[in-house]
């Protein structure tokens, strides 16, 4: 799971005559007008965002999560310090793949995070602030503050948006206990409580009909609920209940009949085609919408639950030029050059490349970019490919983890000359303390571009 954040939403007019996706670009228009306006107005008080506004960095990162951050340490060593800026408004950044086990207890949601300011690259421009407008056809960004960037290479590194209001009762239902997600960092620690105070019943556990990043991440906290439960001797009085809008367990088969074998043997339910459209805190209801039968409802009581929220992209990109006609930012699946600015380029969750959206990755397709971006800057053509490589440790309980690796045809994609649809405590190890530091001291330094060259170092002279 890449560490990524939700974004503002900008405000949204109506024009008559106009189809959605117009309307949204002619607000675009009118919102990079006022930021325009705004900057001049800054600029003619002669306060300090006067200088500001004329920024101007050969390389701008938009974005401070873990794709934005590799980026900017990159671009930094390809083009020096001083010329390369990153557009951040937190002032915290997260590791988010290792909520899973913040939510199950295992880890402290306070081991997550570390100071942006710790993470941001030595020579690299921090610009406290968030997007606010992306004018890719004058080069420049609007963030907030009225303050008006240009540049020559632009990175759009935003991630995706947390949709948590499109469930009818939510955000407001974690207020109430027994509700939790390890989507957000206001939510992880909601799921642990829910879980220790667990005395049997239904404990009900959702996947949206959207896109969603670490789309395992729905289920493994589903086997470590099951887990805790059993060693402290509450399993016998839960119906654990796992209810996804995907008609598959999971996208690639080769570990979704390993998951099914640990589901019948845990006595797990899993219900497929069902989304959760409302939750009914005060009565503590979950109400799920059948997807092959329009219409037809199903209410499901809880005494524990745990929700993946619907996702969507990131809206400063979706009021943008740079979206495809759903408003992921449009990327070629190769090199990740955008497909109609030459000097953009996308990583991560933000993007529409056609693979799961995960740390890993990033990761790969960090080290694609580096080298797609080195080429453009001489002139010549992107010259490697990004495979679609993405990989989801799958947590199967408190001490294993089946490591599943895959590339765009949802084909294994494996690193290891072993059979990584086994459950391995050695991969649970790499899961919880491996990563973190190689996420912390390697990709965010720009050292880490995936485990592309030990695969075939594993694999050499295997076909």
């Amino acid at each position: 799971m890449p560490s990524t954040r939700s974004r503002g939403s900008p405000s949204v007019l109506h024009f008559p005559g106009c189809s959605l996706h117009e309307e949204t670009r002619m607000a675009a228009l009118g919102r990079l007008r006022l930021c325009r306006s705004t900057a001049n107005a800054i600029s003619n008080f002669h306060t300090s965002s006067r200088a500001s506004a004329k920024e101007h960095y050969k390389m701008l990162v938009l974005g401070g999560g873990s794709g934005g951050i590799t980026m900017s340490a990159r671009m930094k060593r390809m083009m020096g310090a001083g010329n390369v800026a990153v557009v951040e408004p937190s002032e915290m950044h997260y590791y988010q793949p290792i909520w899973t086990l913040v939510g199950a207890g295992a880890k402290s949601l306070a081991s997550s995070g570390r100071p942006t300011a710790s993470v941001m690259p030595s020579g690299v421009k921090w610009v406290k602030s968030k997007v606010q407008e992306i004018n890719p056809d004058t080069n420049t960004v609007c963030t907030e503050d009225g303050t008006e960037i240009s540049y020559e290479y632009l990175i759009v590194a935003l991630g995706l948006q947390l949709h948590f209001e499109k469930i009818k009762g939510l955000p407001e239902a974690f207020d109430h206990p027994k509700i939790g997600s390890n989507y957000s960092v206001q939510t992880v620690e909601k799921t642990w409580t829910a879980l220790q105070n667990f005395q049997g019943g239904n404990a009900v556990f959702s996947f949206p009909n959207t896109p969603v990043k670490c789309a395992g991440a729905p289920q493994k906290i589903m086997y470590l609920t099951d887990s805790f439960l059993r060693k402290t001797g509450k399993r016998a009085e839960a119906n654990i209940i796992y209810n996804t809008s995907l008609p598959v367990l999971f996208g690639v088969k080769k570990y979704a009949d390993a998951l099914w074998e640990i589901v019948k043997s845990r006595d797990l339910q899993v219900n497929l085609r069902q989304n959760l459209i409302e939750v009914r805190a005060d009565k503590q209801e979950a109400v799920f919408e059948n997807l092959d039968k329009p219409g037809e409802t199903n209410v499901i009581e809880y005494e524990m639950l745990h929700v993946t929220p619907p996702m969507g992209p990131n809206l400063v990109i979706k009021g943008s030029p740079l979206a495809d006609e759903v408003g992921w930012l449009d990327v070629n699946k190769d090199n990740l050059q955008h497909k109609t600015y030459p000097n953009v380029f996308g990583i991560g969750d933000c993007t529409n490349l056609p693979t799961s959206k995960t740390g890993a990755a990033v990761a790969a397709q960090s080290a694609i970019l580096n080298r797609t971006i080195s080429k453009v800057l001489k002139n010549e053509k992107p010259d490697r490919k990004y495979d679609g490589y993405t990989s989801c440790p799958l947590v199967t309980s408190y001490n294993t983890v089946m490591l599943a690796e895959f590339d765009y045809n949802g084909e294994p994609l494996e690193t290891f000359p072993i059979n990584q649809a086994k459950e391995r405590r050695s991969m649970y190890h790499m899961k919880a303390d491996v990563m973190p530091h190689l996420y912390w001291h390697g990709l965010l330094r720009g050292l880490w571009g995936g485990p592309g060259p030990y695969r075939k170092l594993f694999h050499l002279g295997m076909k």
